[in-house]
């Protein structure tokens, strides 16, 4: 009786599976926010929660460095990667800042709340269409990112919630809700919208690149000086939204010039 070989490790097959275990431990992460929002009632639960979506945030910008590592991008690892972020950047925080603030302004609060949600979803759907290629698969990220991306305006209201346990739930009253209800509209808006983000895949090391970092890290130490350390966050994606926000109205001269003369050249000549 002849004895069977063993099976050889597919090692790719192997690495195909660690960057979408990294992105179920952020849909895990999402989920287990869900859960304690929902039975959320104080300060303390709401920090938990929070947290649980920081980690997300972590495996969220892991498993696509990961991926690129050891080459296994695929149309898959696209597509889970979205599902992902509508769980755990879309209807986790939008669940938690409605329970923790929004909830105060009654059916309103909940629309706002709903609003983040869809626009979440919608972004992630528009990006997933603008990232596949002929064939199929993902190309190469830009430059710029159309919309802010989901987990960035998720960010802003993760680290709100991070920062109120710092201030012993200062924030959380009825003084600031209608404050968040305008935020949150605001980034479900730039989330949907047109306004391009940088991506900093090909960030160089450059002389504005020194600078910009330089910036970032000096006016992180002061905010972390003067108010506390848990505002550096909210400080930071609020940097990195008015980067895009400013590049947008200082290049809309240059890009109304630009369809203007689109518009000549697709006119023909009078016979």
């Amino acid at each position: 009786m002849r004895s069977r070989r063993p099976r050889q490790l597919d090692l790719r097959k192997t690495l195909f599976l660690l960057p979408n275990m990294i992105t179920l431990s952020s849909i895990f992460c999402g989920f287990d926010s869900i859960r304690l929002s929902g039975g959320a009632t104080t300060d303390d639960d709401f920090y938990r929660a929070s947290l649980l979506l920081v980690f997300a945030l972590f495996f969220d910008m892991l498993d696509g460095r990961v991926a690129r590592l050891t080459k296994t991008q695929s149309a898959f690892g696209l597509q889970i990667d979205s599902l992902a972020d509508v769980i755990s950047f879309a209807t986790a925080p939008a669940l938690l800042v409605y329970r923790w603030s929004l909830y105060q302004k009654g059916t309103a609060g909940l629309v706002v709340a709903f609003v983040f949600a869809g626009a979440g979803a919608v972004r992630l759907a528009r990006f997933n269409v603008l990232s596949m290629g002929e064939s199929g698969k993902p190309t190469k990220p830009g430059k710029y990112i159309v919309g802010l991306p989901v987990p960035g305006a998720a960010g802003i209201l993760i680290s709100l919630v991070v920062a109120n346990h710092a201030v012993t739930g200062a924030l959380m009253g009825p003084r600031y809700t209608w404050a968040m209800m305008v935020l949150t509209v605001f980034l479900a808006f730039l989330m949907v919208s047109t306004i391009k983000f940088r991506s900093f895949k090909d960030l160089r090391l450059n002389a504005a690149s020194i600078a910009l970092v330089t910036f970032a890290v000096g006016s992180s130490a002061i905010i972390s000086l003067q108010t506390k350390p848990a505002f550096v966050l909210v400080w930071l994606l609020g940097f990195y939204v008015a980067i895009g926000l400013v590049e947008t109205i200082v290049s809309y001269p240059r890009r109304r010039r630009e369809k203007r003369a689109e518009r000549r050249s697709s006119v023909p000549p009078l016979p």
